[in-house]
């Protein structure tokens, strides 16, 4: 089987911490080239220095806030130029703050599809000519379970990520006889400080103790634990690779069969 990126060139935001890192990481350990995207340049550089560089790979940063998109389109275009090809493309962002959708202001919802479906957007707008010159393409949104099952208390998320679930497998439908594919990864409750710092919230909030609370989510799960980041990122590197060439269009939980539907 097939999993070598060496001398593909792969872009994965939200890349500083967590899943995102844990994605970079391995993606560079098969050789790939990594540009890691992310707001805070002293963690943009500190992630650098740790990814492998066994096969010679130069990596690279660009510091962005995707709640501003325009920039993001400066700051891609003048990449671009630079590197016009890019083979591999992890969209990645942080999920809005909790809350139920009927107390939800607009703004938050505005503030989301920003960040999220319209930042994904201008990053597959700007790779996609590349990605068609060099016949491999890779797409890959790291979105949330709910796109299958929406989840309580996670109201604009749910909303936010079922968009961007739909306008991945429209692009899939459009781009695959160009050797692109665009695939969902949608993590389970994973052992990352997002899941940290929902668990003491919930805490906060209910008065009950940080085990009880992390228990409580991990007997919702088959596999009686939380995920490890790598887990997440070994599926993102499958989907990434020459191996997965006709994987297209689909939705992957990565849950420890969390998820209650097919």
């Amino acid at each position: 089987m097939n999993l070598d990126l060496k001398h593909k060139q792969a872009i994965v935001c939200g890349s500083t911490q967590g899943i995102g890192k844990a994605i970079a990481m391995e993606l560079a350990s098969l050789g790939a080239n990594v540009t890691l995207i992310a707001r805070n340049e002293e963690a943009l550089k500190k992630a650098k220095q740790e990814l492998p560089t066994s096969e010679g790979q130069l990596h690279s940063y660009l510091c962005v806030d995707f709640s501003k998109p325009e920039d993001l389109k400066t700051i891609l275009s003048a990449y671009l130029h630079r590197n016009p090809i890019v083979h591999i493309l992890v969209n990645n962002t942080g999920g809005p703050p909790a809350g139920p959708v009927h107390t939800a202001k607009t703004e938050e919802f505005l503030s989301a599809f920003n960040n999220h479906l319209i930042c994904n957007h201008i990053l597959a707008q700007g790779c996609i000519e590349g990605m068609k010159n060099a016949k491999y393409g890779r797409i890959i949104n790291i979105i949330s379970t709910s796109v299958k099952q929406p989840l309580p208390n996670l109201g604009v998320s749910n909303t936010i990520r079922a968009a961007v679930a739909n306008w991945s497998k429209t692009l899939a439908n459009e781009l695959g006889k160009f050797n692109i594919t665009v695939n969902n990864v949608l993590p389970g409750a994973t052992a990352t400080q997002r899941l940290q710092n929902i668990i003491e919230n919930k805490s906060t909030k209910t008065g009950h103790a940080i085990d009880a609370v992390s228990q409580e989510m991990i007997s919702e799960i088959p596999m009686g634990r939380f995920a490890e980041a790598t887990e997440i990122a070994n599926a993102v590197a499958f989907l990434a690779s020459p191996a997965a060439s006709y994987i297209n269009g689909i939705n992957l939980p990565v849950d420890g069969g969390r998820t209650g539907c097919l």
